[in-house]
């Protein structure tokens, strides 16, 4: 199924557009035969305390125990280390988070961005991350000319899969959730923006099962890619 009625094209920024395990090598480096083990445990748990934050107090206004995603990340960091028993020191920690702020960008980002710009097509992010973490992961991979936004929920205080998350992006563009492609490489992310209501393509770069609970997306492809499989014709 193509969709010639999509407007704006939203990316999710970590896992879709960014390689969170990319910094798995600098932990391997730093931790040896354990690189993986943290970079795993270090992203669950990063995406778990949103969870908790959204959840325990999801107010209009935001969350009283908010922290932004930067913050979240780096306690997260420390968390692995101590579940995994591993040394922790100020040097690695800062090290892992300066790598966390220039993640790796897949290698087919640029091209699609690239032909979405040629098309006239909108584009964006949606993101947990702090707007000075994604503006320097947007700067990094070259980027910052081929999306028209970058939004982060942390001007609402309210992590996704919050519908308060998602309608930034309906307030941005002015457009109605189905006029929306959302894509994330995120399972839970793509679930939750199909409730919303967004036409919405599942990244699964990594051969994952779908979700057990709710719709599935309306398009799975294995890398970014597919967007321009879904946007045909034009």
């Amino acid at each position: 199924m193509t969709h010639t009625h999509i407007q704006v094209v939203v990316f999710d920024a970590y896992g879709t557009l960014f390689d969170v395990y990319s910094i798995g090598a600098l932990a391997e480096q730093l931790y040896p035969s354990q690189g993986a083990a943290l970079s795993v445990l270090w992203r669950d748990k990063q995406i778990e305390y949103t969870r908790l934050i959204s959840l325990s107090d999801p107010a209009p206004q935001g969350s009283r125990h908010y922290q932004s995603f930067w913050d979240i990340t780096r306690a997260s960091l420390r968390y692995a280390l101590a579940r995994l028993g591993l040394v922790h020191t100020q040097a690695h920690e800062d090290a892992l988070m300066a790598q966390y702020a220039e993640l790796s960008a897949f290698p087919e980002n640029l091209g699609v961005l690239q032909a979405l710009r040629q098309r006239g097509v909108a584009t964006a992010i949606l993101s947990n991350g702090s707007p000075e973490m994604l503006q320097s992961a947007v700067r990094s991979a070259g980027m910052s000319d081929l999306l028209d936004a970058v939004l982060s929920v942390d001007s609402v205080r309210q992590f996704k899969t919050t519908p308060t998350s998602y309608q930034m992006v309906l307030d941005h563009f002015g457009v109605a959730p189905a006029d929306v492609l959302f894509v994330s490489s995120n399972g839970w992310d793509a679930l939750g923006a199909t409730w919303f209501g967004f036409t919405t393509l599942w990244v699964n770069r990594q051969g994952l099962p779908a979700e057990a609970i709710g719709p599935a997306p309306h398009h799975m492809g294995r890398d970014l890619g597919e967007v321009l499989t879904v946007l045909q014709p034009l």
